[in-house]
């Protein structure tokens, strides 16, 4: 179970850290200068483009390093960066790519007029930001980050390949001890289904708390 809680608590991690870059991300590829949306463009494409197990290996081992030697070259000891921290730090940098897209195509799809009467009443861009768009996007957002976070749950299994201990690696020891490989494997593979139905069931709850005031489906047609 020292595993599960270790998945869960980097995809956690990972999925605030994400949200947090995607936030951003999306408002200065929407309202940023020539140069930050170039930025971001780079950072979506080549993060989306490579494949996340290159990725982890790379931020992972590479990213740690540089810390370090950036450290010594300030005159600093080097640190040891926890493993914790570091995975939650590489799977939320990837984590953040695709959370920018979604916020972004979430903004987007907020009715212009809504926009438009915000800023004919004088609204700051701070106020529009919390009044109208955070909550008018979300609906359009949660079925995509819904996505993203069931994606970290289990992207989390990746970071084995670095020895940090969580649900992949301990159910790899286990079996190697006891050699019920089918056994341990697939306890792993149900504990992976129960947390996506549970975090099935958290996320509708949101989803219609979001929606609250808007038509339903069914009222649409």
């Amino acid at each position: 179970m020292l595993g599960l809680l270790h998945s869960i608590e980097i995809a956690l991690g990972a999925t605030v850290l994400g949200l947090l870059i995607g936030t951003g991300g999306a408002f200065g590829k929407l309202y940023g200068g020539p140069v930050v949306r170039d930025l971001l463009a780079v950072y979506t494409t080549v993060v989306r483009a490579v494949p996340e197990l290159v990725l982890i290996l790379l931020l992972y081992y590479a990213g740690t390093d540089l810390i370090n030697q950036a450290l010594t070259a300030m005159g600093y000891q080097r640190v040891d960066i926890s493993g914790l921290a570091a995975g939650i730090a590489v799977l939320g940098f990837v984590q953040g790519a695709y959370s920018t897209e979604v916020i972004r195509g979430a903004i987007l799809a907020i009715p212009q007029g809504q926009i438009e009467a915000a800023r004919a009443y004088g609204m700051s861009p701070g106020l529009m930001l919390r009044r109208i768009t955070l909550p008018a996007m979300l609906p359009f957002a949660i079925p995509g980050l819904a996505n993203l976070w069931l994606i970290a749950t289990k992207d989390t299994a990746l970071l084995a390949v670095v020895g940090f201990y969580e649900l992949a690696l301990a159910t790899r020891q286990a079996a190697g001890v006891t050699k019920a490989y089918f056994t341990f494997f697939f306890a792993a593979g149900v504990l992976y289904l129960i947390l996506s139905l549970v975090s099935n069931l958290l996320i509708g709850r949101v989803e219609a708390w979001s929606r609250r005031g808007m038509p339903s489906l069914k009222e649409a047609r």
